[in-house]
């Protein structure tokens, strides 16, 4: 009884004080080992023994995701291509067509690769404009930049090279492309609901809402602290950005390497890769692994760095310091990967304790026979819980990937399927409030969670909640499609 207390208590603390600002760094161990003291176990065991080999073991597997992913973002918002492209989205969509055109300039952005922190401070103030020429309520802005950017590029589309679509693929064998039509139809009730909800409610709420700029701003350090929390690049916080277009280079140029990163991701994830003699993996130097454990990963890898050279090469003449973005690329990739590691590490505490093994059981009794619904169910609550979709993920599939891996193989579940459940299940929950990337996001836009954050909720968690439980639906009525 006071195991599973000491459980709930780590898990309010974590929400409570991660709300807060403190840093998960050193609230992840702090509350495991609140809950080792309380569920009777050893601390000092339980942290060098249990919480540092999960937590080194997660950045052994992604941490070159992590640092790739924060290059290739850096380099795009560095050389402009990232303006280049929302600018050119938006122009050509038009001004009637500005919410569409705001979320489809997120959209391309993120499902490249792009940090959503770039994201939001390029689109920004595209968007600021575009709502006040529109005459459209200015408090949509973060909703309309959430749905393009913290949705089905993330979790839905396959080929994301997106870390919430890549933790899944050691576990089950799969590649980026797992589930394509899965994916595709709840990006499309994603997409399609959440621009329909945006259209109507910029209709109730009228044009006669002042321009953006004339929100209050939130305060420099607490817009550094948030971004600093879910470990995005601050350095570019307050940094003016090319006003002329004239300085940005021409948006086919600023689409190739998002472009080259999917083409290469597929064709190496399909075809390139699966076509080498990679019986060496069984070694024991190698770790003994099956080659469909790595295959995921090496293809985004892969494809991340031939992007990054590309840019690096003909994008030269447009960076102010190539060293400078590449160390602040490389820095950027830090916080990230350790922050979710440390939660890796606090979910692999709580799997040892004797208490985990009766929620364990009362996570995997919903829904006998039929396994894909819990696991949509833990790892969207989990996601809720720690206020991170990687993070949320990263636990439930630490404690539970493999045990739901053989109920899939036992009720004929493609593991594929079971991977695009996982990714689209971490889409929802995780953008309550306490979200650091809402928060960060609502400061970048200058607006409060009261302003805004309605619509964000809508969006960002009741649409790919709803669109969860469409493709389960599915699912369930034919077996799998």
């Amino acid at each position: 009884m006071l195991g599973g207390a000491g459980i709930a208590l780590a898990l309010g603390g974590l929400i409570f004080l991660s709300y807060r600002g403190v840093s998960v760094l050193l609230l992840a161990p702090l509350m495991a080992m609140v809950a080792v003291v309380l569920g009777g176990g050893p601390i000092l065991a339980s942290y060098t023994q249990v919480f540092m080999p999960a937590l080194g073991s997660f950045i052994v597997l992604y941490f070159p995701l992590f640092l790739l992913g924060a290059l290739f973002g850096k380099l795009m918002d560095d050389t402009g291509a990232a303006q280049s492209l929302a600018r050119g989205i938006v122009g050509r969509l038009g001004e009637a067509n500005s919410i569409p055109a705001i979320v489809l300039a997120c959209a391309v952005l993120t499902y490249g690769g792009v940090s959503l922190f770039v994201v939001a401070f390029a689109v920004y103030p595209i968007a600021a404009a575009m709502f006040a020429q529109a005459r459209l309520p200015p408090a949509l802005i973060p909703a309309t930049i959430a749905l393009g950017a913290f949705t089905f590029t993330m979790t839905a589309l396959p080929g994301t090279p997106a870390i919430q679509n890549a933790i899944p693929m050691p576990y089950f064998g799969t590649t980026a492309f797992a589930a394509p039509g899965v994916g595709i139809v709840a990006g499309a009730i994603m997409l399609g609901l959440g621009l329909v909800w945006l259209g109507r409610r910029a209709r109730r709420l009228g044009a006669t809402a002042p321009s953006p700029a004339g929100g209050a701003a939130r305060p420099r350090k607490e817009l550094r602290e948030h971004a600093q929390a879910e470990g995005y690049d601050v350095v570019e916080i307050g940094e003016q950005r090319p006003a002329d277009a004239a300085d940005l280079p021409p948006i086919w140029a600023s689409g190739a390497p998002i472009l080259l990163v999917i083409v290469l991701n597929y064709l190496l994830s399909a075809h390139l890769l699966p076509a080498l003699d990679t019986g060496y993996l069984a070694e024991e130097r190698f770790g003994g692994i099956d080659f469909a454990a790595v295959k995921g990963v090496w293809a985004i890898i892969i494809a991340l760095a031939v992007a990054i050279l590309a840019m690096g090469l003909f994008g030269r003449a447009r960076l102010k310091s190539a060293k400078a973005t590449f160390g602040d690329g490389a820095n950027a990739a830090a916080a990230p990967a350790f922050n979710t590691a440390s939660l890796v590490g606090f979910g692999a505490v709580v799997a040892s304790l004797p208490a985990f093994a009766a929620i364990r059981d009362a996570v995997l009794g919903i829904a006998p026979g039929n396994p894909l619904i819990s696991l949509a169910i833990a790892v969207n609550i989990l996601a809720g819980i720690t206020g991170s979709a990687s993070g949320g993920m990263s636990i439930a599939l630490q404690t539970l990937g493999q045990t739901y891996l053989e109920l899939g193989r036992a009720a004929a579940i493609d593991p594929a399927l079971l991977h695009r459940v996982t990714a689209i299940a971490t889409g929802g929950l995780d953008a309550l409030p306490h979200n650091g990337a809402v928060i960060t996001l609502l400061a970048v836009c200058k607006m409060t969670h009261r302003e805004a954050y309605a619509d964000i909720f809508v969006v960002a968690c009741a649409i790919p909640v709803l669109a969860l439980v469409a493709i389960l639906a599915l699912t369930a009525l034919t077996g799998s499609f």
